[in-house]
């Protein structure tokens, strides 16, 4: 394993280095990140098949367009970690903070603790589980793929949704414009166990509740406007 010390070497090295493995020969396979300190944009637009392991919390867009790389932080982190993700994983130990996973194509976000406003704001294709809770506007225009939530929800699910699936296990506090509650057929219940697993959570699918979209806002209708 390959150790980089944020007290010796600054950020733009760190992420140099990690984005350099990309047109390596030959990658190296494992990186530890020391003393991270809240840094912004750590470990971002990394485009290898590396684990890259974060001791510690990081600060704004950490694992930002993350292509193959499997990272994980034994810590917190700040607004919009794994930013338009395309591929890979990346397991946030404790919190997130705004819009964690917004915009992203593909991979997998596990968050452990709790996640905060508009979680998997305009997803198009990542699958995010948390452990904990999801706050207000969460998955607000979510476009494709799956958001899973072991706790709570807060205002405003899924406003606007397009065709991304919602998987909520505790009470949903409202749900937002065109979200409605959905049937949990057996397809459903196999693709959600393939995720828990995936994310380590400990739950059966049964437990859950599907949102998903009304599809009323699609197209303008007159008869709709109140709801536009």
């Amino acid at each position: 394993m390959q150790t980089i010390d944020l007290n010796a070497q600054n950020l733009r090295e760190l992420n140099a280095t990690l984005q350099a493995q990309a047109s390596a020969d030959t990658p190296e396979a494992s990186w530890e990140v020391l003393n991270p300190k809240g840094s912004h944009a750590l470990a971002v637009g990394l485009d290898a098949p590396i684990d890259v392991t974060v001791l510690g919390s990081t600060g704004y867009y950490c694992a930002g367009m993350n292509k193959q790389a499997n990272i994980t932080v034994k810590g917190s982190a700040g607004p919009g970690v794994a930013e338009n993700m395309m591929s890979g994983t990346v397991v946030i130990e404790g919190d997130a903070s705004q819009y964690a996973g917004a915009t992203g194509h593909g991979g997998l976000l596990v968050i452990k603790g709790n996640a905060s406003s508009r979680c998997g704001i305009s997803m198009k294709g990542i699958d995010i589980v948390v452990h904990g809770n999801i706050g207000h506007m969460s998955a607000f225009m979510a476009q494709k793929g799956n958001l899973v939530v072991l706790g709570d929800a807060g205002d405003a699910l899924g406003d606007s949704l397009y065709e991304a699936r919602l998987f909520v296990r505790g009470e949903v506090k409202s749900l937002g414009a065109d979200c409605e509650e959905k049937e949990m057929r057996p397809e459903h219940l196999e693709l959600l166990a393939d995720l828990l697993e995936r994310a380590g959570a400990d739950a059966k699918p049964e437990e859950f509740r599907r949102y998903g979209s009304a599809r009323t806002l699609y197209n303008f209708d007159i008869d709709n406007a109140s709801a536009y």
